[in-house]
């Protein structure tokens, strides 16, 4: 079987991984939950699905997804939100306190502290692969937990997993439309 691990780093990552978690769900008719319809054929889409999501023995369809904030705002979203049910509440990591639009504080400091969690929960997740292909990383760098923190995890995964592909999916800001940008 062939899986991927899906990483959202940061207010950004994260409510963009929310609206993948949500297409992929009416994609593949689980719901929220993480339940599918009892109607519902499970023939040759069955290993589509596998490759985002592992499947518990009552049948509950979970994410092999990690969701990093240095700040509990975000992830406090997604565990009180629409989708609450189909995440794994240990896969859901945050901190006291956001790096405050500033790249050393995510990457040096404040994201240090988290690092090691975070790495446990994807080793956790990657155990539970017979096959895993590599990871989707979904951040944004305009501000400090997304460039920062994302940065320092993209050196560690790239040393614990070197051979695993990483696909990045970065938000760029725009300063027409934040009042927080930090321009490179």
């Amino acid at each position: 079987m062939r899986e991927v691990i899906s990483i959202h780093i940061g207010q950004a990552g994260i409510q963009v991984g929310n609206s993948c978690w949500e297409l992929y769900c009416l994609e593949h008719e689980i719901q929220p939950d993480g339940m599918m319809p009892s109607d519902t054929s499970v023939g040759v889409a069955h290993d589509a699905f596998n490759t985002f999501f592992s499947e518990t023995g009552s049948g509950k369809h979970v994410p092999r997804a990690v969701c990093v904030d240095l700040e509990p705002t975000v992830i406090h979203e997604v565990r009180n939100g629409h989708y609450r049910q189909l995440f794994h509440p240990e896969l859901l990591i945050s901190g006291k306190e956001d790096a405050a639009n500033n790249f050393a504080r995510g990457h040096y400091t404040i994201g240090k502290e988290i690092v090691d969690l975070f790495l446990d929960r994807v080793r956790m997740l990657a155990d539970n692969c017979t096959g895993l292909q590599g990871f989707l990383v979904f951040n944004a760098v305009g501000g400090g937990t997304g460039s920062g923190l994302g940065s320092l995890l993209l050196e560690l995964l790239s040393v614990d997993y070197g051979k695993k592909s990483k696909l990045w999916f970065t938000i760029y800001p725009s300063p027409q439309v934040s009042t927080a940008v930090v321009e490179p």
